[in-house]
């Protein structure tokens, strides 16, 4: 067995895991499931699943990774036996299928900081379908893809120390103050307030009841988390005792919710002050890939700048999500069947391109792994809890205690985990499947 990498610092960890929450699921979905009705309802349901359910879940995650230092396929087996081995098959057919239709939306993203830099964006809604036609279609689409998964695989394959945490040590603050100095430029426009009250602020409390507002906060939340996926097993599989688990699941927490205000602040505006209202709730592209473009055209020579710097920043928030995805399958291989880090790599890569070819030539294909994915992500979450919560919770509780952290806090999210946490997931489960099951109608 090959000696287990640790990450050279608490803040390593901290930025990586921060990474990996921090990806397109902000600067898309974000933006997409504010605007279906839920606005001010949305934000807040999310903000209470972020911190009621989903915090004690991440923690849970945490430990499960740190107290077994085994890969997210092994872990739930080395900590409750064989019977917990579909939980690691669920962790490794999520991730895989994940990265297979991000990778495809990778693509898209380098396609049009492309245009931004050298060809030009759409000017009006006419141009913009047949813009996202281009990028969306055809061999360019392959290409996108391909150099996503390789930049990915070349990440990962420098290993945790030489590859995951140096990249993400310059690009979390680079990607942060990036996104903090367009929110700024954007509060400038002159359709700035009109876009946050109608979007982001408006207010309907008859939506904190809505079965649609319900399962959007749910998949924003677990979604852009990258919980129950085997993420943040992997990657605190490679902590040492001393981290204090609730409070780097907090900065996590806090951090993620952060950079989707600040795509909610940067695009809002934008879509309100070039009359795309409309186009925003569209589709969950419809935001990203043909709004904003078109958007920043009508700045002219500027707006192309402005894109083009979004979009950049917009790549790398996604690769840092996908070398986390990549992670669970490739420390899953070098675990399981002794693997060196580089034929794990090479061959997850393969195996994800090969998976992800339906999604790349049909958007509808990729429009339904999402909702399939989704529902697993939920699904994982609610299994994580029940397995820390009730089967083995004398894990999480001497994990916690070992590395000091506070009685009080031990107690209060042990508490979450046991007894609020599954019911409530259950409930969202139970919302998103139906979600999905509307998808494939």
């Amino acid at each position: 067995m090959q000696e287990r990498e640790q990450w050279r610092s608490g803040l390593g960890f901290a930025l990586a895991a921060a990474g990996s929450a921090v990806g397109l699921g902000n600067l898309w979905g974000f933006a997409y499931r504010s605007s279906q009705g839920g606005g001010l309802a949305f934000l807040i349901l999310y903000v209470l699943v972020v911190l009621v359910v989903c915090l004690p879940v991440l923690v849970a995650e945490m430990v499960l990774g740190r107290s077994t230092a085994s890969s997210p396929f092994l872990a739930p087996i080395k900590a409750a036996g064989e019977n917990w081995k579909p939980l690691g098959w669920l962790f490794a057919i999520a991730s895989c299928g994940i990265l297979s239709y991000y990778a495809v939306i990778m693509g898209w993203t380098i396609d049009t900081f492309f245009h931004s830099l050298f060809i030009g964006l759409p000017s009006d809604m006419t141009e913009a379908g047949e813009f996202f036609g281009k990028i969306s279609s055809g061999n360019s689409v392959f290409v996108g893809q391909i150099i996503s998964l390789l930049l990915t695989a070349f990440v990962v394959v420098a290993g945790v120390r030489g590859g995951i945490e140096k990249l993400t040590k310059w690009a979390m603050p680079f990607l942060f103050g990036l996104l903090l100095l367009l929110a700024i430029w954007a509060a400038t426009l002159s359709g700035a307030w009109e876009g946050y009250t109608s979007f982001l602020l408006k207010w309907d409390s008859s939506q904190l009841f809505d079965k649609n507002t319900i399962s959007n906060a749910f998949k924003q939340a677990f979604f852009s988390l990258s919980l129950g996926i085997g993420i943040m097993v992997a990657y605190s599989s490679y902590l040492n005792r001393k981290n204090h688990l609730p409070k780097e699941a907090l900065r996590v927490a806090i951090l993620d919710t952060a950079v989707g205000l600040l795509a909610g602040l940067i695009t809002f505006p934008v879509v309100m002050s070039f009359g795309l209202k409309d186009v925003i709730s569209e589709s969950t592209v419809g935001t990203l890939f043909i709004a904003l473009p078109t958007g920043f055209a009508n700045l002219g020579l500027f707006g192309r700048l402005i894109a083009a710097i979004f979009f950049g920043l917009a790549f790398i928030a996604a690769i840092t999500s996908s070398i986390s995805l990549m992670e669970v399958p490739v420390s899953s291989l070098m675990d399981r069947l002794n693997w060196s880090r580089k034929k794990a790599v090479w061959t997850s890569t393969l195996l994800i391109f090969l998976i992800g070819i339906p999604s790349a030539i049909s958007t509808d294909f990729l429009g339904k792994s999402d909702a399939i994915c989704n529902t697993l992500l939920i699904l994982g979450g609610l299994l994580i809890s029940i397995l820390l919560g009730w089967i083995v919770p004398n894990r999480y509780d001497e994990d916690l205690a070992n590395s000091n952290a506070n009685l009080r806090v031990r107690r209060y999210l042990k508490f979450m985990l046991r007894w609020v946490s599954p019911p409530v997931i259950a409930i969202g489960l139970y919302l998103t499947v139906l979600s999905t099951i509307e998808t494939f109608a």
